[in-house]
């Protein structure tokens, strides 16, 4: 009955936010909320939904600060020089951007973080893809197919998991499969490679040139030898005044800015090139604490976002209009996290998970024994959208595992098995992690439009990894 609920619960998520009957923000909060009534969990259910909404508080509270934090650093002009680089670099062509992208979330994401992954390059490149016209949802789709493969790394977590549920160490689970990982690196660039080839032949032969190449020619886009202007830029400057002329002639009167007036504490503005300096340092200093784990994330965003509207934007008005500028983001973004935590919070405290992985386990044929690992492979990445990277590893993999070993199969093979899409590959896909909403929502596309856009992209990477993995003998057929 509960496995039922479960899967059915499931299946109407993925259906209405596909196609459009229901906004992912309405059908993640009602549809298990329902579920948990029609299951006879009534009473239970502000503990449930309390349980799901504490465990992903301090993800909202992170999210919430790391989109203020780096919303403040594009207003400042900190990417820039980056977003400037990559134009010239792509001279207009919307291919190498989108292998640019591909190259870069690959490199981001070896700290084996969905969540700073996505915050790093989507904060980075979303100004770009805007300048150009290129479809956002290449943008979250090429970043979904990097971070997924990269998210086999020892450290990230998935292959903890599978280490922990079986009890095994990274020379049995990550190194065998290190070759395949590699086809899937290489998968990823093709991938990337294809569809920046449609991006271009969507948008059409640059000609005129793309605003990059005019701006370089220099006669109406100033930004071609200047930093490109941002509002946050100019508000940094508060003692910048103009004069005005009135109209009988008077003497012209300085126009303050906001807090600005008699009494007032003057706060000289720092010089822009220090004060990008500055954003840099604060920037890297961030970046590296975060793949440090020097402190909890959501601690250092909130650390990181403090400082730098101190210096960015000293005066509460200031700051006041900055918050004013991107609440919008931040709720969007924070909203559905905590919408995902009902959902998880109903399921897992119900115990539908539980009942879910045991059903699925039951249905395995006994003739399928000698091949689990390759049907083990090719289910993880779909999977992912129905378990929870908890309940697949500590619930569906050790009877996986132990009726592998059953017919003679070592369960290390069933581990490297599930590492090639469980909640690697299908991470940034699912809607029972709460990363996949900081990628669709920083880039501005819903959830099933990106699911829809890149679910094929993404299978097919497990497909390839699976394919080398056999190859090179991680695991037998």
């Amino acid at each position: 009955m509960l496995a039922a609920l479960g899967f059915a619960t499931i299946a109407v998520l993925l259906l209405v936010t596909m196609t459009k009957r229901a906004s992912v923000l309405v059908a993640l909060i009602l549809l298990p909320v329902l579920a948990a009534l029609i299951g006879g969990f009534a009473g239970d259910l502000g503990e449930l939904t309390l349980g799901g909404l504490s465990k992903v508080a301090p993800t909202g509270i992170m999210i919430a600060f790391a989109v203020l934090y780096f919303s403040l650093m594009v207003d400042a002009g900190l990417f820039d020089p980056l977003i400037r680089a990559l134009l010239r670099a792509a001279q207009g062509d919307p291919l190498r951007i989108t292998v640019a992208t591909a190259v870069l979330t690959l490199c981001v994401a070896l700290d084996g973080d969905g969540a700073s992954t996505f915050l790093i390059t989507v904060s980075a490149l979303l100004p770009v893809y805007k300048r150009l016209g290129m479809n956002p949802l290449v943008l979250s789709g090429v970043v979904c197919l990097g971070a997924g493969v990269m998210n086999m790394v020892p450290w990230g977590g998935p292959t903890v998991r599978a280490m922990a549920a079986l009890k095994l160490d990274s020379s049995e689970v990550f190194n065998p499969v290190l070759p395949a990982m590699g086809f899937g690196v290489a998968w990823v660039l093709m991938a990337s490679y294809l569809l920046g080839r449609r991006e271009r032949n969507r948008l059409g032969a640059l000609s005129p040139p793309a605003p990059a190449t005019d701006a370089r020619q220099g006669e109406d886009e100033p930004d071609a030898r200047e930093p490109v202007a941002s509002t946050s830029a100019a508000a940094a400057e508060p003692s910048r005044q103009a004069t005005a002329t009135t109209a009988d002639g008077q003497e012209p009167q300085a126009l303050r800015s906001p807090g600005d007036g008699p009494g007032a504490v003057r706060v000289p503005p720092l010089p822009r090139t220090w004060l990008n300096i500055f954003n840099l340092l604060l920037t890297i200093t961030l970046v590296a604490c975060l793949i440090q784990e020097v402190l909890p994330l959501p601690v250092l965003f909130v650390l990181g976002f403090a400082i730098a509207v101190l210096v960015n934007h000293p005066t509460w008005e200031q700051q006041q209009a900055l918050l004013d500028k991107h609440a919008k983001s931040v709720v969007l973004v924070t909203t559905m996290i905590f919408a995902a935590g009902v959902l998880t919070g109903i399921l897992s405290g119900t115990k539908m998970i539980d009942e879910m992985a045991e059903a699925f386990v039951s249905v395995v044929p006994d003739s399928f024994g000698s091949h689990l690992p390759v049907v083990v492979a090719v289910t993880g990445m779909p999977l992912s959208l129905v378990f929870t990277p908890d309940a697949y590893y500590f619930g569906v993999l050790p009877v996986l595992a132990e009726t592998a070993n059953g017919f003679g199969t070592d369960p290390a093979e069933v581990a490297r098995a599930a590492i090639l899409g469980q909640m690697t590959t299908g991470f940034p896909l699912s809607p029972l992690t709460a990363s996949t909403f900081i990628l669709v929502g920083m880039s501005g596309v819903s959830l099933g439009e990106h699911q829809r856009f890149i679910f094929r992209w993404a299978f097919a990477t497990t497909l390839v990894m699976t394919a080398g993995a056999l190859v090179t003998g991680a695991f037998s057929l």
